[in-house]
């Protein structure tokens, strides 16, 4: 990477002698005494335990019911990147209707299967391809002129159905949401369409996207394209699961904990949460509030590294100077391969680990970098950090939010009528609404020691990644659990979690797939309003490991 600056090694190492110092010294509430550190190891064990319980039983369950073969992909143009689609389209070496028929007819192949789509508009979007198509065989302006104006002319996506789509279905996966159609585009979505691009298809979430399996009353359950026995993540499950089942090229979802980064991890795409308030949320349910829309990045969703910088142009309100050349020599790599430890959370698959350590030392290698190993202790809490961030005084609440903010739900009546097979809404949703009212609650001390503990570890990664640093972090401890299984590793989401929080930007990149087909990966985080940096990772990443690899499932 170059030589590092004095300044920064100052940096790692005031953290470092802060780390060590904050043990030393800290008060008995943030210390670990003997009997947290041996309460902290039993509830480590248990987990490990419950694990591996709940691995054989859904195993032999899986087993036994058996996967669904997947359609293999014929139409070699579904293997190629937004860009070059577009590309091709605007050099009318392809029509953007045959490319529309193209992912229509992949979608038909697709869907029975996985469930991924919950509405679409190919009519609408076969005449707005024949639209385009004529428009080209008229103009007069040059292919780099249609590229500056509209640099995905012809290119149809995908978005998740949370994101308004004018007369398309807008749920958010919510029951008493089942009639409700966009009334118009989101800002994303549209400006989208003004870079040329044609809406297609909405995908799957889960219910009020707030769970990380893609599955509700309305729409149902969508499988994996890797093994339909898994699950595709979410809450932009859906979406992530078209992308890497080839039916369109490229879309949109939207991320409060994990939802794009989760679903990419587990389906093998990449996708980007961009820096906190550079692409508006505008025109999603459910509506954040002020303080959350500082958590949610709206991004894109892709099968290649390559589309990830030109969709973020397109919806980027901010300038976050993506043109400004990165060089990869000059960073400074950070990493950590898990969390330290949290009890609540599984280990980190051994696999997970092993393809960090194959990019770490590929850098080392191939661009001379020396990636350092680092101890952030503030990690380890960060589940009860973003509870509590979510939990904001004056918001709806989650009953609130079950019945689309206009009343709230009985939640003990909905309980029991869930068991009975009754209730209108999913069980986990329920237990989230439930949980909500047990957690540490504002006002208190332990909120407010969690909102300093939170700044602390912003200001403390800011300052060491600045604007040339950035930080290798598993997405995920384990790859695509069993359908269900996330009700019994509720927790495991917290690494792509207190990032929202943070504020800052992260890239999830898929880095093949693991022994059991599955695929694996990392996320990388950069400094606030660096954005290029993990875009560039990216595709320096994808040149390297291969990125996205095409599902295929025999039976």
């Amino acid at each position: 990477m170059g030589k590092i600056s004095r300044k920064v090694k100052a940096k790692v190492a005031k953290i470092r002698h802060e780390t060590s110092k904050a043990t030393a010294t800290s008060p008995p509430e943030r210390r670990m005494s003997w009997w947290k550190q041996a309460r902290a190891k039993w509830l480590s064990f248990l987990r490990r335990l419950v694990d591996l319980l709940s691995g054989i039983l859904f195993r032999a369950t899986y087993a036994i019911k058996g996967r669904t073969a997947m359609p293999p992909i014929k139409n070699l143009l579904l293997l190629e990147p937004a860009t070059s689609i577009a590309a091709k389209i605007r050099s009318r070496k392809l029509t953007s209707e045959e490319v529309v028929k193209a992912f229509i007819n992949r979608i038909e192949e697709i869907n029975p299967v996985l469930n991924c789509v919950v509405d679409h508009r190919f009519e609408e979007a076969l005449e707005e391809a024949r639209a385009v198509d004529r428009m080209l065989a008229t103009t007069k302006k040059t292919p780099e002129e249609i590229l500056k104006e509209t640099p995905f002319l012809g290119v149809p996506f995908s978005t998740k159905d949370a994101i308004m789509v004018e007369g398309m279905s807008f749920t958010a996966g919510l029951h008493c949401r089942k009639h409700i159609r966009g009334s118009e585009d989101a800002e994303t979505v549209a400006r989208l369409r003004k870079a040329g691009a044609i809406p297609l298809a909405i995908t799957n979430t889960s219910e009020v996207c707030m769970w990380w399996e893609s599955h509700n009353r309305v729409h149902g359950r969508t499988n994996n394209p890797y093994d339909t026995s898994r699950i595709v993540g979410g809450s932009s499950g859906g979406e992530a699961c078209i992308q890497a089942a080839a039916g369109t090229p490229m879309g949109l979802g939207s991320d409060i904990g994990g939802s794009i980064r989760m679903p990419c991890f587990f389906n093998g795409i990449f996708g980007h949460k961009p820096t906190r308030g550079t692409i508006s949320n505008h025109g999603e349910w459910p509506v954040a509030s002020e303080t959350h829309e500082t958590y949610l990045g709206t991004g894109p969703m892709c099968k290649f590294a390559t589309d990830l910088l030109p969709m973020v142009k397109v919806l980027a309100h901010r300038d976050l100077q993506l043109d400004r050349k990165v060089e990869l020599r000059r960073l400074r790599i950070y990493y950590m391969e898990d969390d330290g430890g949290n009890p609540h959370v599984s280990p980190v698959d051994a696999e997970i680990k092993q393809s960090m350590r194959k990019v770490l030392d590929y850098l080392a290698q191939a661009h001379g970098l020396k990636p350092t190993k680092i101890d952030l202790p503030r990690l380890r809490r960060a589940v009860s950090i973003w509870l509590a961030k979510m939990n904001i005084v004056g918001t709806p609440d989650f009953c609130q939010q079950l019945a689309n903010c206009e009343g709230s739900i009985n939640l003990g009546w909905e309980l029991m009528k869930w068991t009975v097979g009754q209730s209108n809404h999913t069980f986990i949703a329920l237990m989230t609404a439930l949980t909500e009212k047990m957690g540490v609650q504002p006002g208190t001390p332990g909120y407010d020691r969690l909102f300093s503990m939170c700044q602390e570890l912003h200001d403390e990664m800011q300052a060491l990644l600045g604007e040339e640093g950035v930080f290798f972090y598993p997405t995920h401890p384990t790859p695509a659990p069993y359908h269900n299984e996330p009700v019994l590793r509720p927790f495991n989401f917290s690494y792509t979690a207190i990032i929202n929080v943070l504020g800052f930007p992260a890239t999830a990149i898929p880095l093949g797939l693991s022994s059991n087909g599955l695929p694996i990966g990392l996320q990388v985080v950069g400094g606030l309003h660096q954005d290029r940096l993990t875009l560039a990772m990216a595709v320096e990443l994808e040149k390297a490991f291969g990125g996205w690899v095409p599902p295929k499932i025999e039976v």
